[in-house]
């Protein structure tokens, strides 16, 4: 059923409006003499169409029109002026403010339905659009989330090409992750960022692909010559991820590249110091020292957490940003969840 809101300060008008209304099959009239009233009703109703006079108390039909289009969802719906002026500035004016069509007075019946029916068929016509746009709109975000969970998927199992090389990482690049975002959640970043960084940052050790088994699982300290090749895997990691259109990618060669560097310049492979360390490396240098030092390696045993958290504060200025540490121990709690979930995917 189409509703016809009507606002005419004249009963004899609304009278002859309404009987015309009712004369077409499918609609029905809403009478409204005062036009606050009729405004207040189409703000908090969905008219199909509204019928509007143009000389009336109160407010006038231009300013009607003017206050009814300023409300929310209703910049589209078909609005019909009746008038008895035929002045065309009055005509120019209601146009502009929003008006759809015009009828002078005194009104025809025929000519009435005929362009009551096709503001109508507008209506629906637009409708029918919005409908199917929004449909468009579900489907594209289904495609687009199928296509973004295939990527999240691809980029951990890549992630784990490093860890099946070194398996006493074990769940350490998921725990990594969950205490990056964590960093990004506590410093008030946006949860679009939150969640790129917990996306990109399992990638941080990718390029240790491209390190020898000699270097990579040796259990005794690495010399210095070794260690120059270690430090190798940051450039390899972001050569590796280089090039991509995807931001995800993107940012997680921003993280393998920047990822050891120190806030106090003396980290690889660029000597980058305090604030020109991208955020995201300086957020996962300390998720990844952190989970290091909680996990069972070839060369140490784990450290308790009260270690781990006060290795955290005596480094903060000097290997870490102290607003990461500081955004790290914010929230012990979630951040003991993280620490005691075994399989690393956090609560």
């Amino acid at each position: 059923m189409n509703r016809i809101a009507i606002i005419d300060d004249s009963d004899i008008n609304l009278m002859l409006l309404e009987n015309l209304v009712g004369k077409m099959e499918g609609c029905e009239a809403v009478i409204f003499q005062e036009s606050l009233h009729g405004l207040r009703w189409c703000a908090e109703n969905l008219p199909d169409l509204v019928i509007v006079d143009y000389m009336m108390p109160e407010l006038d039909g231009l300013e009607f029109i003017s206050r009814f289009r300023r409300v929310p969802g209703r910049e589209q719906l078909p609005v019909l002026m009746i008038t008895a002026n035929d002045d065309k500035a009055v005509r120019y004016q209601a146009l502009h403010l929003g008006a759809t069509d015009f009828l002078t007075k005194p009104v025809d019946g025929m000519e009435f339905s005929a362009r009551v029916r096709n503001m109508l068929a507008l209506n629906t016509s637009q409708r029918h659009l919005a409908d199917r746009a929004a449909w468009l709109a579900d489907e594209v975000a289904k495609a687009t989330k199928t296509v973004h969970d295939r990527e999240h998927e691809l980029l951990l199992r890549m992630s784990r090409a490093a860890e099946f090389r070194d398996p006493e990482t074990g769940a350490h690049i998921q725990r990594m992750a969950q205490f990056s975002h964590l960093i990004a959640s506590q410093l008030g970043l946006p949860k679009a960022q939150q969640e790129l960084i917990l996306q990109a940052a399992p990638m941080h050790d990718v390029g240790k692909i491209g390190i020898p088994d000699a270097i990579l699982l040796k259990k005794d300290r690495l010399t210095a010559e070794e260690f120059a090749v270690m430090k190798r895997h940051a450039r390899l990691g972001s050569e590796l991820l280089s090039g991509s259109e995807s931001t995800v990618l993107q940012a997680a060669a921003l993280i393998a590249l920047t990822h050891h560097e120190k806030y106090d310049g003396s980290g690889y492979p660029q000597g980058l110091s305090g604030t020109d360390i991208p955020l995201f490396g300086r957020i996962v240098a300390v998720a990844d020292v952190f989970d290091a030092l909680l996990s069972d390696r070839s060369y140490k045993r784990a450290w308790p957490l009260d270690r781990a958290l006060n290795f955290l504060h005596q480094e903060a200025g000097a290997h870490f940003d102290p607003d990461c540490v500081n955004a790290f121990l914010s929230n012990p709690d979630d951040l003991r969840k993280i620490y005691t979930n075994v399989d690393g995917t956090g609560t």
